[in-house]
């Protein structure tokens, strides 16, 4: 798995049921975790890969390592492989996201 951002195209976000089906027609099992604005996250990685889409709100996502940021919204998708050093910062009216993590 490579780092990939997928943006929703959709008029109108998703629902959330329809991005629980996304995650099952890949066999991923996702659940649900949500922060308020201005949460933020210190650099770190995990020993797993993440899988997160946005379900309402928004987080920037942090990559120190190369020097990027990455905004993302409603429907919007991170693929995060493993061991990638990343921190993040809520949007203003919070985040709500689904993660699955794929082995």
């Amino acid at each position: 798995m490579k780092l990939l951002v997928h943006r929703w195209s959709g008029s109108t976000p998703p629902s959330e049921a329809e991005l629980r089906d996304h995650y099952r027609q890949e066999g991923l099992n996702p659940y649900s975790w949500s922060n308020g604005p201005g949460d933020t996250y210190a650099a770190h990685s995990h020993a797993y890969h993440k899988v997160i889409y946005v379900v309402r709100g928004s987080i920037s996502w942090i990559l120190p390592e190369h020097d990027l940021q990455i905004e993302t919204g409603p429907g919007d998708r991170l693929d995060l492989p493993w061991g990638t050093l990343h921190a993040a910062e809520v949007g203003l009216q919070g985040v709500t996201c689904l993660e699955a993590h794929v082995d």
